[in-house]
């Protein structure tokens, strides 16, 4: 299929490249470091190849979350968002951007959405989860009180957020300490972002502010093959849940869904039975997964030609009101 949105494409600068490193030997570095450094060459070439005509920038995790000094959280958001909004500007053809924030600092993170949605053009936020908030090991997840300005804001400027994965905090992984094979993407990243999603969801912001819209990667985090289990267990006894509607209620009007990561036809035929077509979105990871890979699997799967266009295309054009972008 040619004319593909691509909805996450990665890239790092210089503070933040180091961040990825450890996902990679020594060998295999070099190589990957020139992909998300760089934002023209090799992944303008490879959209090309393989009927991307458009990318949706990001930065890469955790960046700006895990920050610990809120100054230079700010500093880093912003020098990353510039240089993204340049590339942006240059190539208005081929990139969008999702903006960074630094929401270890609620009130600087407003700020720096309403410049980047109302003067550098970003169509919407990229956060790695959780925000680290002290170098004693405190974070925030954003069901936290203190967020409840920052999802007005967002309410207001009604763009979509992403909550992207990151490594949960050494607390929250214990259960496969000694394991690292299971760190990262292999598993640790899917399962505490579900969490992060369910508290979100269970908080009550969903009712505040109806019209916000939240996107998953890998076709949910698991959670598409898990939430009937979550709400009906949650049904027989909430224990004093917010939340005024069901979760999967939730699920099927405020979240969408990414293929990123999830290059697997069964997973997406359960996503689509789960949450219908409309709801998901085609994304590569790249460059932790390659351009080749997502395109060669999602152009061939069996799926019918109507479903691939909206997945590859049309269904990412209407969430962001793109129109003719």
């Amino acid at each position: 299929m040619r004319g593909k949105i691509d909805l996450e494409g990665h890239f790092a600068i210089q503070d933040t490249a180091g961040d990825s490193e450890r996902y990679f030997d020594k060998d295999a570095w070099p190589k990957f470091a020139e992909k998300i450094l760089g934002f023209t060459n090799i992944r303008l070439e490879e959209m090309d190849q393989y009927g991307i005509e458009k990318m949706i920038l990001s930065l890469n995790s955790p960046a700006v979350q895990a920050i610990t000094d809120k100054k230079r959280a700010v500093e880093v958001a912003k020098r990353s968002n510039d240089i993204m909004a340049d590339i942006m500007q240059k190539r208005p053809d081929r990139f969008l951007g999702f903006a960074a924030l630094p929401l270890q600092d609620p009130d600087a993170a407003v700020l720096e959405l309403q410049r980047c949605v109302k003067d550098l053009g970003c169509v919407g936020i990229l956060a790695n989860s959780f925000s680290q908030t002290d170098e004693n090991g405190g974070y925030k997840y954003y069901d936290d009180p203190i967020y409840r300005p920052f999802w007005a804001e967002v309410a207001k400027l009604d763009v979509p957020f992403y909550l992207h994965p990151r490594e949960p905090m050494p607390c929250n992984i214990q259960s496969i300490a000694g394991h690292p094979w299971l760190e990262g993407a292999a598993w640790a990243f899917g399962v505490d972002t579900a969490t992060h999603a369910l508290r979100i969801m269970c908080s009550g912001i969903l009712d505040e502010h109806p019209n916000l819209k939240f996107i998953l990667g890998h076709l949910g985090e698991t959670l598409s093959f898990c939430i009937w289990r979550t709400q009906n267990r949650i049904s027989k006894t909430d224990r004093g849940l917010p939340a005024k509607r069901p979760l999967t209620e939730y699920m099927l009007k405020n979240f969408w869904y990414t293929t990123s990561g999830q290059n697997h036809t069964s997973s997406l035929l359960n996503t689509m039975m789960e949450f219908g077509t409309d709801r998901i979105l085609f994304a590569t990871d790249f460059p932790f997964e390659t351009i080749q890979d997502a395109c060669e699997w999602f152009d061939n799967c069996p799926i019918n030609e109507n479903d691939r266009y909206k997945i590859g295309r049309q269904n990412t054009i209407d969430l962001f009101k793109l129109g003719n972008k």
